[in-house]
């Protein structure tokens, strides 16, 4: 086994810039961000679901 070393950085984004890039630049449709906004909230629900079993 090989001991390797862990260096922790902080990172601040702005979150509304970063949503207006996403929204704008990877969805051409509103209604796509917000399809993918839902099903990664519903996939991120399973997976809490998942883990309290």
């Amino acid at each position: 086994m090989t001991d390797t070393a862990t260096e922790t950085r902080s990172f601040e984004a702005e979150v509304s810039q970063v949503l207006h890039l996403v929204t704008h630049a990877l969805y051409s449709h509103k209604e796509v961000f917000l399809r993918e906004l839902i099903s990664n909230a519903s996939d991120a629900c399973d997976k809490l679901r998942f883990e309290a079993i």
